[in-house]
């Protein structure tokens, strides 16, 4: 029954991220459709409000912005959904590490496993943050340590990765008793407690501010114009010519370093044993795939440009915490339709529950950021974080 129940949650998530994600004009929805978008837009202007407060504290210093006394770049956006912020704060991590710096990863840990609110509000202060990897070994699971700081660990040897809402006291822990003289704020644009160094900001170009609309009427966090902070932006998703998203993001910002660039697909790994496979191994396949991702299109369309025949596609809510029976569920499809197998991201093969043997190969992609036009500005902000004090 809760699992039921989950599920129909999850599906409403899901056709409400569609409607605020859809660029068309209300009138042309359903009366009842129409009536909901009035009411999130009067919300979006509430939420409005509270941002721009919110900064004002902020700027005037009636909120005081927090300094560590080390480096700290903050990667994020100004849009809720999928720019792809985890294999860009892959690529900063791992530079940054070879570079010399000793490197924490300081994240929130979205949707991991939490004690009640209640607990929360007297542990928050007292309690030391979760150490998911210390540098040397990873030390929690994706439940406990949230999905996005165990695959961080998980690839990230040297690099250690810290958990906790408030990141201040989490930074302070990095330095204080795991010696890192780096921090990478993960998803910290919005998080202003902390004093940032180096902001870093992705921007979607297939889909730059969504319709325009602040959430929940569209997916902007904050209005598009604050992207005027950004030392250096991201433009991720590049299939072809940007010069048009490039103009919109120089309307608000002139000075910022930009840095094109794609997800590309790897590698793909099993499961559970993480025996690799080329991507080559797909080519003329037939494959089924099982999903939890914000943006499950982008995936599904990865492998059938890799050659495989995608024949179904099981797709729940991002950051859906899997069960064995929708596991087991879409490996005994897989083979009912005689696929060869089930195909997932990496940061939902995190989530898998572990199976002995399965009736097809479960296998997982993995996706890394590939630089396609502006490698120099990127080397260019690596330098001015190594080189400063």
């Amino acid at each position: 029954m809760r699992k039921a129940k989950q599920n129909g949650i999850e599906r409403l998530e899901n056709y409400l991220v569609k409607l605020i994600q859809e660029k068309g004009a209300d009138e042309e929805q359903p009366g009842a459709i129409r009536a909901l978008l009035v009411f999130l837009k009067i919300v979006s202007f509430v939420f409005l409000a509270i941002v721009k407060i919110r900064y004002f504290l902020f700027d005037s210093g009636l909120m005081r912005r927090f300094p560590l006394g080390v480096q700290v770049i903050s990667i994020g956006n100004v849009t809720a959904g999928g720019t792809g912020k985890t294999p860009v704060t892959e690529i900063f991590a791992r530079t940054l590490s070879q570079h010399g710096r000793k490197v924490a990863i300081l994240s929130r840990g979205y949707r991991r496993k939490e004690a009640p609110f209640w607990q929360r509000m007297f542990s928050q202060v007292i309690d030391p943050p979760l150490v998911v990897s210390d540098g040397r070994r990873v030390l929690l699971d994706s439940a406990v340590g949230g999905d996005e700081p165990y695959m961080l660990a998980s690839n990230l040897p040297g690099v250690a990765v810290v958990v906790d809402r408030n990141r201040v006291k989490a930074g302070r822990y990095a330095i204080k008793r795991l010696g890192c003289d780096t921090i990478i704020l993960d998803d910290g644009f919005q998080y202003q407690k902390l004093k940032h160094s180096v902001e870093v900001v992705l921007v979607d170009s297939t889909n730059p501010f969504g319709n325009g609309n602040m959430l929940p009427r569209g997916i902007l966090r904050e209005p598009a114009r604050h992207i005027k902070r950004a030392d250096i932006i991201f433009l991720t998703k590049c299939r072809g010519d940007v010069s048009d998203v490039k103009d919109e993001i120089r309307k608000y910002n002139k000075h910022a370093q930009i840095v094109e660039c794609n997800h590309m697909p790897k590698v793909l790994k099993d499961v559970w044993s993480r025996e690799e496979y080329p991507l080559s191994y797909l080519n003329g396949k037939t494959a089924c795939t099982l999903s939890g991702i914000a943006s499950p299109k982008g995936f599904e369309n990865s492998l059938r440009h890799l050659g495989a025949k995608v024949v179904w596609c099981e797709r729940y809510a991002d950051h859906h915490r899997y069960d064995a029976s929708e596991v087991l569920y879409a490996l005994n499809r897989s083979a009912d339709m005689g696929a060869d197998m089930l195909v997932t991201t990496e940061k939902d093969a995190v989530r898998f529950p572990r199976f002995e043997t399965t009736p097809v190969k479960c296998l997982y992609l993995r996706i890394a950021i590939e630089i396609l036009a502006g490698g120099e500005n990127f080397d260019e902000i690596i330098s001015r974080i190594c080189f400063r004090r």
